[in-house]
């Protein structure tokens, strides 16, 4: 369980079953005034138009976004062939129709597959990417297109599937952080020989998050008003240990404890494996600090807590 201070404000993470027509901002903004707690940050920007999983630090917890972000995404959603738009989804205004009858749903999953792995991707003028300091989007705004370098991506799994409304297909897509799902889209359309834009999209995970652990802010919202206040979020809120639940962890005594206060490094008891990284708990299990393998017999502090938890 996340401990609250009084005049900290709740600490921890709130995954958000996030609604259409919010932006990231909006939410944030709103538990900040809902749960009383100023410092309030988001990892991972879902579009207003998109559903699903975001996840929101709370306190001290938002020191540890930055661990979540370029985690593994998964979402779900529909696509339309036969049109491509402005902001390559439903939102944009429609810029070129194709005929596309002839193209059947063995064509869509072939091509679909082609699309997986390592790819060399370009952002979509309507993204927050900056470039010279100015968002994408803003830019877009004015009518202004500039030039976007392609940026490396990994597209796990591409999976399509008809539905019953013609050249309308469901999707699932597992990738890396920062791969669009738009950008995903109108490649494939175009692969096809015309064109295709995003038609629904919700996010269902984020790492080790999924819409098992989230809540509409509409419950948050009732919950906050049934009890007068920021109330008990026991079963809403997930402590800073708990937001790091699918990293390694290294479990230090009363001696150790001393060490991670300072910052100091602590012995490797094994090799690092995939990322490196490490969270270190008390023997309670309360998150006291991010750590990260220098070689293969000391840890180095990457985030200290000094004991939240």
């Amino acid at each position: 369980m996340a401990r609250r201070s009084g005049a900290e404000g709740p600490q921890g993470l709130v995954v958000i079953d996030k609604e259409a027509g919010w932006t990231s901002h909006d939410v944030v903004a709103k538990l900040r005034g809902l749960l009383g707690q100023k410092r309030t940050g988001h990892a991972g920007t879902l579009d207003p138009s998109a559903t699903g999983v975001l996840l929101v630090g709370l306190g001290r917890s938002t020191r540890l976004l930055r661990f979540l972000t370029d985690t593994t995404k998964t979402y779900e959603g529909e696509l339309e062939l036969g049109s491509t738009t402005t902001t390559l989804d439903a939102d944009g205004e429609v810029l070129e129709h194709f005929d596309m009858d002839h193209v059947g749903a063995d064509d869509v999953r072939a091509r679909a597959h082609e699309l997986t792995g390592d790819l060399l991707q370009v952002p979509p003028m309507v993204s927050a990417l900056k470039v010279d300091g100015q968002r994408l989007h803003a830019l877009a705004r004015q009518g202004i297109e500039v030039e976007r370098a392609p940026r490396a991506v990994r597209v796990d799994r591409f999976d399509v599937a008809a539905t019953e409304l013609p050249r309308r297909y469901s999707f699932e897509v597992v990738c890396s952080s920062g791969t669009y799902v738009r950008s995903l889209v109108d490649d494939l359309g175009r692969s096809l020989g015309g064109g295709a834009h995003l038609a629904v999209l919700r996010r269902t995970g984020v790492g080790a998050f999924g819409l098992a652990d989230a809540h509409t802010l509409g419950e948050l919202s009732a919950r906050v008003e049934a009890s007068g206040g920021a109330g008990d979020l026991a079963s809403v809120l997930l402590s800073p240990a708990e937001m790091l639940r699918g990293m390694p962890r290294v479990v230090v005594d009363a001696e150790g404890l001393a060490r991670v206060r300072t910052g100091s490094p602590l012995r490797a008891a094994g090799p690092s494996g995939g990322h490196g990284l490490v969270a270190v708990v008390d023997e309670d299990g309360s998150l006291l600090a991010v750590y990260r393998h220098r070689g293969e017999a000391e840890l180095v502090a990457e985030v200290v807590l000094a004991g939240a938890g």
